[in-house]
């Protein structure tokens, strides 16, 4: 009886639906009840530094519509904020969502996100952005609870609950403009006691010198992220400037690109062997705009050397299967997950 009032109470509030009938057991065929994901809509937004995407989703995080939003994270976030917000109203309406359908909002940013008070935390490459009320912003014109996510963790959680759901342990690197991994460990992101957990793009490389954007020098991001091969593209006369130009350089199959890119992808990996040592996670996924071959190449080549055999003997490396979707998604499982966990869920219904 009490299961029953349960479900019916689930039911009526539309969080569970029937899928089917179960097979007999010597009585009447038993009903199949699973997660509405259509119970209500999120609107997510991911923000690179030349770019934004913007999507509505249903609860499974299957995109409904996306759009690209065009204003680079410099112009500060409250022009940024504001395009975003524009962008998400029209999309529910492309979508035939009413606002009232929607149950929250999620955006991932390229920096530090503080656990505490949910704000960039210092971020290296989002100037004007440090402290800024993200989510006070965006409730300006959704008022639902809004989620504030690293990119780099909000794309490896897209990336775990897709394609690598058996795996207790995933790491995403991503390398675009910035370099930033993400963690996540028995399904949840792990974020570090102040939130800087997988900011290996400021980790400093013995004999460099380069200049970092966080205002150091000889950092893994000022030597092999997209702006740093953008850099050294450029001194050798092939124009390039963040890491969506070497992205199309790569795919043009320019030589230099690809060289470069295989060398970013070996100082990565001199990186990437201490945290596979100390984390010794199942999956390594490549995600941003170098993720290739040729990067994934140069990235093998010294993190296997670098590593003792038991820390790499069931490591999978791959590239992204979800490309420029993952953030997307990982930011609806984390709005979905929040929204609608048990504790959620019982304080909702009683």
């Amino acid at each position: 009886m009490t299961v029953s009032q349960r479900v019916d109470a689930l039911m009526e509030a539309r969080l569970v639906t029937e899928s089917g009938e179960g097979d007999a057991t010597g009585g009447r065929r038993p009903s199949r009840l699973v997660f509405d994901v259509n119970h209500s809509a999120v609107a997510v937004a991911t923000v690179n530094t030349a770019h934004s995407q913007v999507a509505v989703t249903d609860l499974q995080g299957r995109i409904l519509a996306s759009d690209t939003v065009n204003v680079p994270i410099v112009s500060g976030p409250e022009r940024v904020l504001s395009a975003l917000s524009a962008a998400m109203t029209r999309l529910l309406q492309d979508a035939g969502v009413e606002i009232s359908r929607l149950c929250g909002a999620g955006i991932s940013v390229p920096g530090p996100i503080d656990p505490q008070t949910h704000r960039p935390s210092q971020p290296p490459i989002m100037p004007g952005w440090d402290g800024y009320p993200i989510a006070d912003h965006l409730s300006e014109a959704f008022p639902v609870p809004i989620f504030v996510e690293n990119d780099a963790d909000a794309m490896a959680l897209g990336e775990q609950s897709t394609a690598y759901q058996n795996s207790s342990s995933v790491c995403l690197v991503k390398v675009s403009t910035g370099i930033g991994a993400g963690l996540v460990i028995n399904g949840a992101v792990y974020h570090g006691i102040d939130g800087g957990a997988g900011d290996i793009g400021h980790i400093r490389l013995a004999g460099e010198n380069a200049l970092c954007q966080c205002g150091s020098r000889g950092c893994l991001a000022a030597v092999a992220s997209g702006r740093a091969i953008a850099m050294k593209l450029t001194e050798r006369g092939i124009q390039a400037n963040s890491g969506r130009d070497v992205r199309d350089l790569l795919v043009s199959g320019q030589v230099d690109a690809i060289a470069l890119t295989h060398e970013a992808g070996q100082r990565i990996g001199e990186v990437m062997a201490t945290v596979i040592s100390m984390v010794n996670p199942g999956v390594l996924v490549l995600s941003g705009d170098l993720a290739s071959t040729s990067l994934i190449g140069g990235l093998r080549e010294t993190l296997y050397p670098r590593s003792l055999s038991r820390a790499t003997r069931n490591l999978d490396i791959r590239l992204s299967t979800l490309g420029d979707e993952a953030g997307l998604i990982g930011m609806t499982r984390i709005v979905a997950d929040s929204l609608f966990s048990a504790n959620a869920i019982n304080a909702r219904l009683g």
